[in-house]
């Protein structure tokens, strides 16, 4: 299959005014030769990445992943490409990530699926395309150049040349088209916002009662902890996403709409407040909600570069700025961990109400549940 004329992607994306990061995790990574082949890309192309070994996805990404080759990691390799395009200086309107990751043919035959997933996040939305080949019918180099095709015809919204699927093949896609709001935390310009678009800033009021977390998924515990909270607080509870994280991508659009979506009619603030700190100063006066292991994060010096000083200075400027912390505690293997049995500095202890056991306990975790959740609805895709 030839690939669209590189000279005219590249004049095409230039007017636009793009400014792009390709990410390929082996799969697809011809399309990033194939455009900077072309006289002008790097007016176009920032960079290109081909993270290929399992080790180096990580290290882009923060961590290990569910599955290597899935909508989610391609969502998040495109963000952090679309972070690194801000970086290299592209304004956040002209960013672009785009990401493939794809199982495509090899040596030994496989038993999962030939498939790929696109991904491109922009200021305005994040879109994906999804395609399972038919097996056997293309060799590696023919899956390579479909998967390139089909990389950079998400890149400009152009259509594939006629007969490069065959009719047992189609391309399911996603997009999110983000809410002014959003784009204006994504750009950074606000710190906060309703996911229900509720004209809100998040300082208008003192005293409010926040449950942070990335609820992934949202579950039956935290429900159970918000109401226990609702109760000891005397006061309605509101939860707190960060789509900002200290050392992974931001998360993308697909991924606010669809943890927002488990909210239904329970208020959800997303926030840049990726850090403890700094949720402090976004909702000032706040009484926080938390479990044990996050409780015990807050003073512990290997969160403050090693520094037993750094992790007591912020463990005071907790206690002075915080309404108060309520605190649950955690499963811990086959061990459950008492909240009160935490050793904390003592400025953190004074403003902290600890849940007994009797009042609460869970013992599975979301990790344990996202795991669940994998396994009854995704087949196993080889990389």
């Amino acid at each position: 299959m030839e690939l669209p004329d590189a000279a005219t992607t590249i004049g095409s994306l230039e007017q636009s005014g793009a400014k792009v990061v390709l990410t390929a995790t082996g799969g697809g990574s011809r399309a990033i030769a194939h455009l900077v082949s072309a006289p002008g890309a790097s007016s176009v192309v920032l960079e290109g990445l081909v993270p290929y070994a399992r080790e180096a996805i990580d290290r882009l990404l923060g961590g290990p992943q569910e599955s290597y080759c899935s909508s989610r990691t391609a969502r998040r390799l495109a963000v952090a490409a679309w972070q690194r395009a801000r970086d290299l200086g592209a304004a956040a309107g002209n960013a672009v990530g785009v990401a493939i990751t794809a199982s495509l043919r090899t040596r030994a035959p496989k038993r999962g699926d030939h498939r790929l997933f696109v991904a491109v996040q922009t200021l305005r939305a994040t879109a994906t395309a999804e395609l399972v080949l038919e097996k056997g019918v293309r060799s590696r180099d023919e899956e390579e150049s479909l998967a390139a095709a089909i990389l950079l015809a998400e890149l400009t919204a152009a259509a594939l040349p006629a007969g490069a699927l065959r009719a047992t093949e189609q391309v399911v896609r996603d997009r999110c088209q983000a809410p002014q709001a959003w784009q204006d935390l994504f750009a950074g310009t606000r710190d906060a916002v309703r996911a229900d678009g509720v004209d809100e800033p998040p300082a208008a009021r003192t005293g409010r009662l926040i449950f942070p977390g990335s609820f992934d998924p949202l579950h039956e515990g935290h429900l159970l902890m918000a109401r226990i909270a609702e109760e000891i607080a005397e006061r309605p509870l509101e939860y707190e996403l960060s789509v900002l994280n200290v050392d992974k991508p931001a998360l993308d659009f697909i991924e606010i709409r669809d943890r927002a979506a488990q909210f239904a009619d329970r208020p959800l603030w997303l926030s840049r407040a990726a850090r403890f700190v700094d949720k402090l100063e976004t909702f000032p006066g706040s009484t926080f909600v938390m479990g044990a292991d996050t409780y015990v994060r807050l003073a512990d010096p290997r969160y403050y570069g090693g520094s037993a000083v750094a992790a007591a200075d912020a463990a005071r400027t907790i206690a002075a700025k915080a309404g108060g912390l309520i605190v649950f505690g955690r499963s811990q293997g086959d061990a459950f961990l008492e909240a009160a049995q935490i050793d904390v500095p003592q400025p953190l202890r004074a403003v902290t109400y600890f849940v007994s056991q009797r009042e609460f306990r869970l013992d599975i975790s979301s990790t344990e549940l996202r795991r669940r959740h994998r396994e009854s609805t995704e087949a196993t895709c080889e990389t």
